[in-house]
C-alpha cells in the first residue's frame, strides 16, 4: 500500500514564502509561530539563521492539533549580511534609508535558513546568495521606500520589487533564496527525507 504523501505546513505568514512554496506543486497550509529570533553571538550568521528556522518549525509543531496526521513543518528565516553585520527588518523609514545607503557600492550576502521537522525527521540548513546593486542615489532610495515601503523585509528591500530589480547588477546563487525560500534546495531536502514526494 502506498504511503500517504505528507502535508506541508509552513511556519510563516509571509506571502512571499507562500508563493514560493506553491511552486513545488504540493498541498500545504500555514501555521505562523512566534519565536525568539535573537542570535547567539558564539555562532556564525549561517548557524544562527538555521537555528532560528529550526525554532520556528518546532514552535509550529507544538501547535499541531492532530498527532496522527502525516505532516512536515517547514521553518525559514532570512537575513542580509553586509560584511559580517546582520541587517534585519528595519524599524522604520530612517533605518531603512540608512540600510539601503550602506548597501550601495557593496556586495552583500543573503542567508536563508530552512528547517524540516516531522515525527521522524529533523534537519536544517542555510543557503547563501551574493547580491550586488547598481548604485542608487538618495532620490532613488527615497522613491523606492515611499512607493514600496519594504519595512517587513530584511535589509529593507525585496529583490522581486520592480523598482529594486532595476538596480540589481549581479546575483550569484539562488534568486528565490533572496526572496525568502531557496526552492530548489528545499525540494532536494524534501525528496531526500521523503522519497515518495
Amino acid at each position: 500500500m502506498a504511503m500517504e504523501t505528507p502535508v506541508l505546513i509552513l511556519a510563516s505568514q509571509s506571502p512571499r514564502r507562500r508563493e514560493l512554496l506553491s511552486l513545488l506543486g504540493m498541498r500545504f497550509r500555514t501555521l505562523p509561530a512566534d519565536t525568539d529570533e535573537r542570535f547567539d553571538p558564539s555562532k556564525t550568521i549561517e548557524e544562527n539563521v538555521a537555528a532560528v528556522a529550526q525554532g520556528k518549525a518546532e514552535a509550529a509543531w507544538k501547535m499541531l492539533h492532530d498527532p496522527h496526521e502525516r505532516v512536515v513543518v517547514i521553518g525559514a528565516d532570512t537575513v542580509v549580511d553586509l560584511d559580517g553585520e546582520v541587517l534585519g527588518k528595519p524599524e522604520g523609514y530612517r533605518e531603512a534609508f540608512g540600510m539601503l545607503q550602506r548597501l550601495q557600492n557593496n556586495t552583500h550576502k543573503v542567508h536563508t535558513g530552512f528547517a524540516l521537522l516531522s515525527s521522524s525527521v529533523s534537519c536544517s540548513e542555510c543557503v547563501t546568495t551574493t547580491v550586488e546593486f547598481e548604485p542608487m542615489n538618495d532620490r532613488e532610495i527615497a522613491g523606492y521606500l515611499d512607493r514600496v515601503r519594504p519595512f517587513d523585509k530584511a535589509g529593507s528591500y525585496g529583490i522581486q520589487d520592480p523598482l529594486m530589480a532595476c538596480h540589481v547588477r549581479r546575483i550569484e546563487g539562488c534568486y528565490y533564496n533572496v526572496v525568502g525560500l531557496p526552492v530548489s534546495r528545499l525540494s532536494l531536502a524534501l525528496k531526500r527525507v521523503f522519497p515518495e514526494i
